[in-house]
């Protein structure tokens, strides 16, 4: 079985060289001489051969000794370059943080924590994902992203689920007054001409979900008239008259059609819950928990 040489024992070995003797090595390394000398002692059992001559002024390498100190020094200095490699990522001075978030994201929080994280770290590459929330869980527990800042519910599988840092309120959008006047339940919506965001995901995604369930619940089927990507396309779509949306209030309010429409809440309420995934065990990089910790400030201070 090959000897199970240790970094420590390497150290401890060229420290030993270098300053002279055991006392001093194990001065300037700021350790007991004995842990030292123990250190040394099992290196050369493991080796099998002696490494120094021991005499009453300077320690003398026995040939095995010279053989070993170059390779010694190339091993710890190895190890000093991948240390010095990653120092970035641990610093903040370098290296990359990939981050998903859902899709809508952008209209009222990516554009504030994205400027502030850069003006922070500038040395950091940034890379956000704005994706539906359930493709955002796919891709951060593939590890495709290290972590996502996601609607509820998500499969959660694989996945670290925070408690939850925001809420938004969905609510129906028309541009005829008279269909806001109150709070509209599912069997209305049911019989409404509907514009529906997230078509590639349908019932995956987290809001049409619980529209879903509501209308099973009820006895009744949404079948939207249309179907788009984008929540910002269902409200451009609404505000053309072409039929009325369900979108989440903060982005009701950050649209430019804001002012063409009339908004009225779901009966009962429906509200969307957001929370920060992480892969399950995974250890996140120090730009990533910055990324975080920074967005769940913004968070806090966004309307519901």
């Amino acid at each position: 079985m090959p000897a199970r040489v240790t970094l420590l024992q390497l150290e401890y070995f060229v420290a030993a060289v270098d300053h002279g003797s055991f006392s001093a090595a194990a001065q300037a390394l700021h350790i007991a001489q004995p842990s030292l000398s123990d250190q040394i002692r099992r290196l050369e059992r493991q080796l099998g051969v002696v490494l120094f001559v021991r005499t009453n002024r300077r320690l003398a390498l026995t040939e095995a000794g010279r053989l070993l100190l170059p390779r010694a020094r190339t091993t710890l200095a190895t190890v000093d370059d991948a240390v010095d490699a990653v120092r970035p990522v641990r610093t903040l001075t370098g290296g990359t943080v990939s981050f998903g978030t859902f899709s809508s994201a952008h209209h009222f929080l990516l554009t504030d924590l994205v400027t502030r994280f850069r003006e922070r770290y500038p040395g950091v590459r940034v890379r956000v994902l704005g994706r539906n929330s359930a493709e955002v869980a796919d891709a951060v527990r593939d590890g495709r992203l290290e972590a996502g800042l996601v609607a509820l519910p998500v499969d959660e599988r694989g996945l670290d689920v925070t408690a939850p840092v925001w809420t938004a309120e969905a609510v129906y959008v028309s541009v005829d007054p008279a269909r806001t006047a109150s709070p509209v339940t599912v069997e209305q919506l049911a019989q409404a001409p509907l514009v529906l965001p997230e078509a590639r995901w349908g019932d995956q995604d987290p809001t049409r979900r619980q529209l879903g369930e509501r209308a099973r619940a009820a006895g009744v089927t949404l079948e939207p008239a249309i179907e788009v990507e984008l929540p910002a396309a269902a409200l451009a779509l609404a505000a053309r008259g072409a039929g009325d949306a369900v979108v989440s209030r903060p982005l009701l309010g950050e649209s430019a059609w804001s002012e063409h429409l009339t908004w009225a809440p779901l009966d009962p309420p429906l509200v969307e819950t957001f929370a920060f995934v992480t892969r399950t065990g995974s250890q996140l990089s120090p730009a990533t928990q910055e990324m975080i910790r920074m967005a769940a400030e913004l968070l806090r201070r966004l309307p519901s």
